[in-house]
Parts: C-alpha cells; structure tokens; sequence
C-alpha cells in the first residue's frame, strides 16, 4: 500500500511540472482585514495598555531610568575606590612587614655586639663612676602628678 501511495505522489507530480523557461505567476490571496473583535484577547490587550501609555508616564520611565544609571555608576566607582584602597593597604601592611624585620634584625645585632661587662668597666675606671651607697638612695611617691623634681640638698 505504501508503494502505491509513493507512484501516486510521483504520478501527481509528473502531471503539475510545467516545462519552460518562464515562471508562471501565482495568484495572491487578498488577506482579509481583521476588526477588533477578531483579535486575539492577548493582543488586545497589549494594545489597549499602549493606548494609556502617555507623555507624563514616559516622563516618569525616564526619570526612573536616570536615577538607576546615576545610582550604578556611583555604586561602580565606589566598588573601584574601595579596589584600590584595599590595593593600598595592602602595600602599606607590606612595607610594614618588611620595616619590622629589619628593625628586629638590627635590634638582634646591636644587642648581640654589647658587652656588658666592657660598659661596666669603662664606666668604673675611665669616668669614675660607683655603686650608690645606701645612705644615697632617696624613694619618693608621687601622688596624682606623674613627674618629679630633683631637690639638692645642701648640707
């Protein structure tokens, strides 16, 4: 039955194959006009809310439209200076970092370089300092006021 089906195609085909160079014109069907009542409920729709779409509501979309365009290009250059702020800090920790080891390092050198005991002995022979001896040693208190004031006594 199919093969029948298939010899019937080809034989209808055969039959409409106009020979020649020409093409012949095709009749246009007049497309009917459509009222509004033909229209789809959908469409009619979105037509009718265009209808109220007037010059102070496009007034308005546009004054909406500015503020959210102010309000992202403020909010990306706020997102770019905190960027490079971070960048900054980041940088200023570094050198921090870097400043105290090297702080540490020489601390570590200079401390390891004294001799206490040659200090010690400097001090003692070559500018004639000595021990306090008890009677020298004064002890004061300081009460409210953080500072001293060295009195001489004449004796």
């Amino acid at each position: 039955m199919s093969q029948r089906t298939t010899n019937q195609r080809n034989t209808y085909r055969r039959e409409v194959y106009v020979e020649g160079s020409a093409a012949r014109q095709l009749k246009e069907r007049p497309v009917p006009a459509r009222r509004g009542s033909e229209l789809h409920p959908v469409v009619r729709k979105n037509r009718e809310k265009a209808r109220y779409m007037n010059a102070r509501y496009l007034v308005f979309l546009m004054a909406a439209l500015c503020v959210c365009t102010y309000i992202l290009v403020n909010y990306i250059q706020l997102q770019a200076e905190l960027t490079n702020v971070t960048r900054s800090v980041a940088k200023k920790e570094s050198q921090l970092n870097n400043m105290r080891i090297a702080n540490d390092e020489n601390y570590n050198r200079i401390a390891g370089s004294l001799d206490l005991e040659k200090i010690k002995s400097i001090a003692i022979g070559e500018l004639g300092m000595v021990y306090a001896k008890e009677g020298q040693i004064v002890l004061y208190t300081s009460e409210g006021n953080d500072c001293m004031r060295q009195v001489v006594q004449n004796n």
